[in-house]
């Protein structure tokens, strides 16, 4: 049973009364004392516990948070409380926690515990964030469906026979399920957008460089960020705003200053919105996905907004590209994971060479092994030329594209995903059909522009599947504001 967050009778038992979408409801009952905030952790304990079957958490830091809990009630009580005071949030297993254990799902990081903690970790602590536990994810954030996990699938809240979506699929069911408030996770080709779409709530993937990838394992270096899980675009906003910004331990972290986020939702009177017509077109596209964002942008334009077809001429080449280049910095990354120094050692290794060799096939899943391999293919003696080379060209021509084309409009809209959430073991014996699921998200990757999935449409299931807005680079605040337009014609969170 899914309950939802609620005021605490003084009981032994949790009474529910209402669902908070946003942390400012939350943190309005608690500064009128008719919330507590370490009745709140122990709803979400309790929670958690009662929905263990969706495999969304693999650890979960009880006594940690329930002691934070305390601290910060204090703080609220004495009006000295952060920003985030109030926020229960999880962290997907591949941003580390000092003096937590992190394995991004992976057996080859059995046991490690971090001696430091990601900037977006100490700068959410730092605003009195709670935070509740680790999240499973699809190893390495290798994944659309959170199938490829070392310890099992997640499970989606809404029909469990179905996937949560990948990687970052147990943050998505985390926040879904009210199993924690609101959650981050990586998004380095749709891995946040993606499963925010199967679960119906916000994934936000900010400017590549817009928050520290510091503490953050690296998939693919020049794709990775971190992202936000949330139940309203508020949430979003306002957490963006506080882990963001310039980070002496990461290079590529823009110095370009934060605004303000989450007092910058602003909606204006019209915008000029761009529509991919390759992507409404694709074969692919779920039939009622394509009627309900038609009549989506239909509504825009009574809005008094200018939507106008556009033809991306890239369309299918952005998956190819994108898995010639992710996989060759995979390759590169995920070479320091030898046996020798940290997490899983074979117990059959003799010698180094065997120790590597065994330790490194154990050690990793099926998936991480293949886009490994495919990697160190691309970029050997030969090919290098033929596949890495020009996929590097080909980014360039799509990031010039979306740039130009984000000249002439305010915004890029398309489908987040080609359909809704797929059966479990669907697609998990073809690799291929597996990688197409990312048809429409890795554009924002190959860009590294902002882009967000918004939740509020469905299929006749109940199914629901999201809309994807892409914007300028390092204007978040707009991409929030028209979240707001969408949400007064889906009815979503008003």
């Amino acid at each position: 049973m899914i309950l939802n967050p609620a005021r605490q009778i003084k009981n032994n038992n949790i009474f529910i009364l209402k669902e908070f979408s946003r942390l400012s409801s939350i943190r309005q009952e608690l500064e009128s004392g008719l919330l507590n905030l370490t009745d709140l952790v122990s709803f979400y304990l309790k929670n958690i516990e009662q929905n263990e079957h969706l495999n969304a958490f693999l650890e979960v830091f009880k006594e940690g948070a329930l002691a934070k809990a305390k601290r910060v009630q204090a703080k609220i009580t004495n009006g000295s409380a952060g920003p985030l005071a109030g926020l229960v949030i999880g962290l997907k297993d591949n941003i580390v926690y000092k003096d937590h254990k992190v394995s991004a799902s992976s057996k080859i990081l059995e046991g490690f515990e971090s001696l430091y903690s990601a900037t977006a970790t100490e700068r959410l602590l730092a605003a009195d964030a709670i935070i509740i536990g680790r999240l499973n994810c699809d190893e390495f954030a290798m994944g659309g469906s959170n199938e490829n996990s070392a310890f099992g699938p997640v499970l989606n809240p809404i029909d469990n026979s179905r996937v949560s979506g990948g990687s970052s699929g147990g943050s998505a069911v985390a926040v879904a399920a009210n199993l924690c408030h609101a959650a981050l996770g990586s998004d380095t080709g749709g891995s946040v957008r993606q499963p925010a779409s199967f679960c119906g709530i916000y994934g936000m993937k900010p400017s590549y460089g817009r928050i520290s990838r510091h503490g953050l394992i690296a998939y693919a270096s020049s794709f990775d960020q971190i992202g936000t899980l949330t139940k309203s675009v508020e949430d979003a906003a306002l957490i963006l705003e506080l882990i963001a910004g310039n980070d002496e331990f990461d290079s590529t972290a823009s110095s370009k200053p934060v605004p303000p986020y989450s007092t910058l939702i602003k909606p204006e009177k019209k915008y000029k919105i761009a529509y991919i017509r390759d992507a409404f077109e694709h074969a692919g596209l779920s039939k009622e996905v394509k009627e309900q964002l038609e009549i989506l942008m239909g509504e825009l334009k009574k809005q008094g907004h200018v939507v106008e077809a556009v033809n991306f001429p890239f369309l299918d080449q952005v998956v190819p590209t994108y898995y010639v280049l992710t996989t060759a910095e995979a390759s590169s990354n995920l070479s320091r994971y030898d046996g020798i120094n940290y997490g899983y050692r074979s117990k059959d290794a003799v010698g180094i060479e065997n120790t590597y060799i065994k330790s490194r096939t154990e050690g990793f899943g099926t998936e991480v092994k293949r886009r490994i391999m495919l990697g160190t293919f691309v970029l050997s003696a030969g090919y290098y030329h033929a596949y890495y080379s020009k996929a590097q060209k080909v980014r360039r021509l799509i990031k010039n594209w979306t740039d130009e084309t984000l000249e002439k409009f305010d915004f890029i809209l398309s489908p987040t995903t080609p359909h809704v959430a797929f059966k479990l073991g669907a697609l998990s014996k073809d690799p291929i059909a597996m990688y197409l699921e990312d048809i429409f998200t890795v554009h924002a990757n190959l860009a590294g522009t902002p882009a967000i999935s918004i939740p509020g449409l469905k299929n006749s299931k109940g199914l629901p599947f999201g809309i994807q807005v892409l914007g300028k680079s390092f204007k978040e605040e707009k991409l929030f504001s028209f979240v707001k337009c969408i949400d007064k014609i889906t009815g979503d969170n008003q």
